[in-house]
C-alpha cells in the first residue's frame, strides 16, 4: 500500500510540471469580445443583428524568438451567402502581444466597416447596373490596416479601384471587397477578392501604387475592407441551396452520360429538378467549364460573356460582358465542384464532364498548334441561354 501511494504522489508532481498549451483560439475570442461587448457562446461571439464571429488557428511558426501565427476570422449572418473570411497574420514576442495584434487588425480592418453598415453610419451611395437591371448599394469603408509603413499618410485603397467595383456587384444583399497588398524587396503581392473570390483584373489598377513603395529594408503591408449593402431586399428567385443541390444532381448524372440521347434526357430531368429553366441552363453550361478551368491549368479572367442574337441574321451575334461575381450561381457551382474534387473521384468521371466543355475543345486545338494550357489566357466564359426573359441573378 505504501509503495502504491508514493507512486501516485510522484505522478501528480510530474503532471504539475507539464505546461498546459496556450489556447490561442480562446484567448483571441475573449480579447475580441472585450472590445465588442458581445456574447461568448459555444466557441464564438454572438453580436446584435444576427452576426456571429468564429476564429480558427492556422499555420504557426517561430523565428528568432518571434512567434508567428495566422488567425482566420469568420463572420456569418443570415443575409450573407457565404461567410466573410479574414485571414490575419500576427506576430509577437509573447502570446499576449500576438493575440492583441490579431484582434486589433481584425477590429480595425473588418469589424469597423461592418459596424458602420449595421447602423448605417456615413454610407456612400454606389449605383450598379447589370444588363439593364439596376441596384443601389451603400458602401462602408474607412480603416486601413498597415504594417511596416513609415512617414506616409494612408491612402484609401478602395478609392483607387472605386470606378471598377460597380462592375463586380450584382443582385446579392451583401458584398465585401478585400484589398491586400504586400511588398518586400522585389517580391510583391496584390490581391483583390470580392466575397472571397479572387478578381485578377480588379487588382491591376493598384500596380502603380505599390510601385511607389520602398520596401528594400523592411516588409510593408496594407489591407482594407469595404462592405456593400443593397438598399432593397434580395429578389433572387432561387436560394444558394437550390443551386448547390442542382449542381450535385447534375454532376451525379453527367459522369454517367455516354450518348446524346442520355444527355437530352439529363437536360429534361434537370429542368424538372430545378423547376427553373434559366437556372438549369446555367448549371449544365457552367459545370463543364468550371471543371475545365480547375483541372486543365489555364489562366482565366473575371468575365462572362452572354451571347445574344442570331449568328445567321443580318444583325449577327453579340456579346454582353459582365463579371463572374455578378452571376451568383457561378461560384455556388464552383464550390460544389471543389468539394466533389476533394473526394478524389475516378479520373474517367472527371474527364467525361471536362470533355463536354467548350474550353477543352479550344485547348485541344491550341495544343495541336504547340501551345500548353499554362501559357494560355482565357478572358472568360461565353454562354447562351435560349429561354426568353432570361435574367442574370
Amino acid at each position: 500500500m505504501a509503495l502504491f501511494k508514493k507512486k501516485k504522489q510522484e505522478n501528480e508532481g510530474s503532471a504539475a510540471i507539464v505546461e498546459k498549451e496556450f489556447d490561442y483560439q480562446d484567448a483571441v475570442l475573449k480579447a475580441l469580445n472585450a472590445k465588442l461587448n458581445g456574447t461568448l457562446y459555444d466557441g464564438c461571439i454572438i453580436m446584435p443583428r444576427g452576426f456571429t464571429i468564429d476564429v480558427k488557428v492556422g499555420r504557426r511558426d517561430e523565428k528568432e524568438g518571434i512567434k508567428l501565427i495566422q488567425f482566420i476570422f469568420l463572420v456569418s449572418n443570415d443575409s450573407f451567402d457565404e461567410p466573410l473570411i479574414d485571414p490575419v497574420d500576427a506576430q509577437g514576442m509573447t502570446d499576449e502581444e500576438l493575440v492583441n495584434m490579431a484582434v486589433e487588425i481584425f477590429y480595425g480592418g473588418v469589424w469597423h466597416p461592418l459596424d458602420q453598415s449595421m447602423y448605417k453610419k456615413n454610407p456612400i451611395h454606389v449605383p450598379v447596373t447589370v444588363l439593364g437591371q439596376h441596384y443601389d448599394f451603400d458602401m462602408y469603408a474607412h480603416s486601413i490596416v498597415r504594417i511596416g509603413v513609415q512617414d506616409k499618410q494612408p491612402t484609401m485603397l478602395i478609392g483607387i479601384i472605386g470606378n471598377e467595383i460597380p462592375k463586380y456587384l450584382g443582385s446579392k444583399k451583401y458584398y465585401w471587397v478585400r484589398i491586400y497588398m504586400a511588398k518586400h524587396k522585389n517580391n510583391e503581392i496584390i490581391e483583390v477578392r470580392v466575397n472571397g473570390s479572387i478578381c485578377s483584373e480588379l487588382a491591376k489598377p493598384l500596380k502603380p501604387y505599390i510601385d511607389t513603395w520602398d520596401a528594400s529594408e523592411r516588409f510593408i503591408c496594407e489591407k482594407q475592407y469595404a462592405i456593400f449593402v443593397q438598399r432593397t431586399d434580395d429578389q433572387c428567385p432561387f436560394k444558394k441551396e437550390d443551386v448547390t443541390n442542382a449542381g450535385k444532381f447534375a454532376i451525379e448524372r453527367m459522369v454517367k452520360i455516354s450518348n446524346p440521347e442520355e444527355y437530352q434526357q439529363f437536360c429534361a430531368d434537370l429542368d424538372e429538378y430545378t423547376n427553373n429553366k434559366d437556372l438549369a441552363t446555367e448549371v449544365r453550361i457552367f459545370i463543364p467549364e468550371i471543371f475545365a478551368k480547375l483541372t486543365l491549368g489555364y489562366e482565366e479572367g473575371d468575365s462572362l460573356f452572354l451571347l445574344t442574337g442570331d449568328p445567321g441574321s443580318e444583325e449577327g451575334e453579340s456579346k454582353l460582358e459582365f463579371r463572374k461575381t455578378q452571376l451568383r450561381s457561378y461560384f455556388y457551382l464552383q464550390q460544389v465542384i471543389l468539394e466533389y474534387l476533394n473526394t478524389r473521384p475516378p479520373q474517367e468521371d472527371v474527364q467525361r464532364i471536362v470533355f463536354n466543355s467548350v474550353a477543352f475543345r479550344e485547348l485541344r486545338k491550341a495544343k495541336e498548334q504547340g501551345h500548353e494550357p499554362k501559357d494560355l489566357y482565357v478572358p472568360g466564359t461565353a454562354y447562351r441561354v435560349g429561354n426568353p426573359g432570361y435574367r442574370v441573378w
